[in-house]
Parts: structure tokens; C-alpha cells; sequence
């Protein structure tokens, strides 16, 4: 990498111009984008967010996020359970029924369909959740272990109240912040405190003699490790060996876009797609959040509009040059058909290799890699190297407690 912040920061592209700015530029109007798609801070210790907010000022907002079918053009809020009124009274009464009858709600048994389906009842997950989570998984659902239960939260109280009126937005990012200036400002300015050495891979780390040998033939030897790779990568590079196999995980292609907006284009932060005839299983549209996602000249109007659009693949599946072009341009054929957008001015694919990372059902290959690593001097932190969803805040979080103990 040639600058902080890794899949969380931000980048610029002008019309016509395939180049990625690390800055906006100073003559001309560009889109503002983010590598891995939106990455909103959400939650996190207040002491976090006051340190964050003193390095690069803060907006907060509040989430408006939905989800979208289709093949009936009807967006229903987010959490759909809490909305069931939005599915007319008859599907709403049946759903509501499954709910009332479902067991009660274990998160760690059987696989995540499974869980789904004793949690959501056959309506909702024919409706939404089995395939939207076929999407998202890359076809994990079936075989990997439920996780991560407060993204699909099931009150039932809520649930209720729900079916029969409006309720007040629930779930883990109800609200969230946002840099002012972008992630890349947060980053840059972080970085500016610490020694970073940037184009420096390292291709092989030895526990043994205590020693990490880098792309460029130099090697650095280390008493004690901090590593934010990956939880599989730092394994790969490393002389540590589990015997529990690996657990799944998915990458995800983000094709950032901006153009002309839709007039079909709708107003919400996020959108959850259960069906896409290119395979994506969510849209982002960064301008909703922050019209600075937005060219200058275009800020104070409706007509333009910057998003992403994920679509997941199983992990190590990475598309060729080729489909990447081709799912590139389906997609875009796809959100010109819905209205969303009505032209396309910059179209930019990014790659995030380890996006989402999931559990066969008993597995303890996390557990055993996180004992064998940190009993070797090498100690993981962050959402990939722990190999568990948490939020940018609770990573910056856990790195400076890890930074501050290994610093002692």
C-alpha cells in the first residue's frame, strides 16, 4: 500500500479518467469513493469516538436503510420483521404467526438457514432471508453456522408493534458517524503520528527466530507482533499450523459508481437486494449519506449520484480480468433497468479479499489459531485477524490497547 487505511479510505475519480486520486483534485469536479464501499463508524466506546472526532471532525447521521423486492418494486424498512405492515395485511398476518410460533431463537445450532427458518418462520425467509443470504454468503448458508444474530435482531415486541404501525429504527447501526473530510483525511491524519513503512509486504514470518522477511529481501526481527492481517493470511505466512481445517470466508466485488441519477433512484443510506440478475446482494448510495461524496459542481442538486453495489464470491473465488468487466458492466446494465441511476460517468471495481468471515458449525479453528499465534508472540487484532464482525471503531479500539500493552 502507498497510503493508510487499507479497504477503509477514501479515493477520487474525475469523468473520462480511470486514475485514482488519493486527493481531490484542485482543478475539476470528481466522485469521491471508498475502496471496500461504505465504511460508516458506527457504535463504539464514546472515549473512541471523542479521540476519532478530535482527529478529523465528525458528522453523525441516522440510518435510513432498507430492503428491496423486486420483482413486487416495493421497499420495505429495515429490519423487515419490524415492518410487516409493509407486506399488506395478509402476508403480514402470516408471518407474524410463524414468528409467534417459532422456538425459541439459539444462535449457535444447526446452519444459518437452519436458524433463519426457526427464527423468521418459511414466509419471511421465501420473501427475503433465504435469498438474500444465499447472496451474501456466496451459498455459505446452508453449510456455515449462524453468527452475528444482532444483524437480524428478533423482538418480538417490536415484531408486533411493527405489523400494525410505525416503530422507531432498531439494530446495531441505527446511527452512525462519518469523517467530515473523508476516511482518507482520519487516516492520513492517524498516520501522521506513527512510523509507517509503506510497499513493505512481508512474505514470511519466523516464530522461530523471531524474524519477518519482507518482499523486498530485508528482514526485521521482533520481540512481540501485532498483526491486523487476515486470521488465514497470517497463518499462510507464518510457520503455525492448526489442526482444526480452516473455516470459510467470502470476498466481495464493489463496484463503485457515479453518474446521473434515476429518477427511480431511491433515498435510503443502503438497500438489501434479495434478487439481482448480476448477483449483488446490496447498494450503497455514499451521496444519500454526504453530498461531499458528490462532484463540487453538484452538491446543491439532485441530478448526480455516487454509490456502491456489492456482490459476494466464495473466498479465494476471484473473478478474471475478463468477468470482472463482465459483471462490471451487467451490474450497471441492471441499475440503468431499475431507474437508479440513468447514466453512468465512472464505473470502478475494487476488491475486498476477506470481506465477511464465517464458522463451521462446532469448528474451533479460530480459537486454536488465536492460541498458537499469541503463544508464539504474534497477537491478532482487528475484525480479520480475529476472524469475527466488529466495527472500524471497536478495532481502532483494540489497537491501541494492544499498541499500549505490547509498547510496555
Amino acid at each position: 500500500m502507498e497510503s493508510p487505511g487499507g479497504i477503509c479510505s477514501s479515493y477520487y475519480m474525475a469523468p473520462g479518467d480511470s486514475n485514482r486520486l488519493l486527493a481531490a483534485p484542485e482543478l475539476g469536479d470528481s466522485y469521491r469513493f471508498e475502496l471496500g464501499g461504505g465504511h460508516w463508524i458506527f457504535g463504539g466506546d464514546p472515549l473512541v469516538i471523542r479521540l476519532l472526532d478530535s482527529v478529523a471532525p465528525l458528522r453523525t447521521h441516522t440510518r435510513r436503510s432498507a430492503v428491496y423486492l423486486h420483482d413486487r418494486n416495493l421497499f420495505i424498512p429495515y429490519p423487515i420483521q419490524n415492518n410487516l405492515r409493509c407486506l399488506g395485511p395478509d402476508l403480514a398476518a402470516q408471518a407474524l404467526a410463524e414468528m409467534v410460533g417459532t422456538s425459541t431463537r439459539t444462535e449457535h445450532t444447526g446452519t444459518l438457514a437452519e436458524w433463519l427458518r426457526a427464527s423468521f418462520g418459511p414466509t419471511l425467509c421465501s420473501l427475503f432471508f433465504d435469498d438474500f443470504h444465499k447472496l451474501y454468503t456466496a451459498g455459505l448458508w446452508k453449510t456455515a453456522s449462524p453468527q452475528d444474530g444482532y444483524k437480524s435482531p428478533l423482538d418480538m415486541a417490536s415484531v408486533i408493534r411493527g405489523a400494525f404501525g410505525p416503530i422507531p429504527d432498531e439494530g446495531y447501526n441505527s446511527r452512525f458517524v462519518y469523517p467530515r473530510d473523508g476516511l482518507n483525511v482520519l487516516c492520513d491524519r492517524l498516520a501522521a503520528k506513527c512510523n509507517i513503512r509503506y510497499q513493505k509486504t512481508v512474505l514470511r514470518i519466523s516464530t522461530k527466530e523471531k524474524m519477518l522477511y519482507m518482499s523486498d529481501g530485508s528482514c526485521v526481527d521482533y520481540a512481540g507482533l501485532i498483526s491486523t492481517l487476515p486470521l488465514n493470511h497470517t497463518l499462510q505466512i507464518s510457520d503455525v499450523r492448526t489442526e482444526s481445517p480452516q473455516d470459510p470466508y467470502t470476498s466481495v466485488l464493489v463496484l463503485n459508481v457515479g453518474g446521473i441519477r434515476g429518477d427511480a433512484c431511491p433515498h435510503y443510506h443502503w438497500v438489501y437486494t434479495p434478487s439481482s440478475r448480476s448477483g449483488f446482494h446490496r447498494v450503497g448510495i455514499y451521496s444519500n449519506v454526504d453530498p461531499s461524496f458528490l462532484q463540487v459542481s453538484s452538491r446543491s442538486g439532485p441530478d448526480r449520484v455516487s454509490m456502491y453495489v456489492e456482490r459476494a464470491y466464495r473466498g479465494g473465488d476471484r473473478p478474471s480480468p475478463d468477468q470482472l468487466r463482465s459483471v462490471s458492466a451487467s451490474v450497471t446494465e441492471e441499475l440503468l433497468e431499475w431507474g437508479w441511476i440513468r447514466q453512468v460517468e465512472v464505473a470502478d471495481p475494487t476488491w475486498v479479499d476477506v470481506a465477511y468471515t464465517w464458522r463451521w458449525p462446532g469448528s474451533r479453528w479460530r480459537e486454536e489459531a488465536l492460541t498458537m499465534l499469541e503463544a508464539r508472540g504474534i497477537f491478532p487484532v482487528g475484525r480479520f485477524a480475529r476472524w469475527r464482525f466488529q466495527g472500524i471503531a471497536d478495532s481502532v479500539r483494540d489497537g491501541l490497547m494492544a499498541g499500549a500493552a505490547i509498547g510496555k
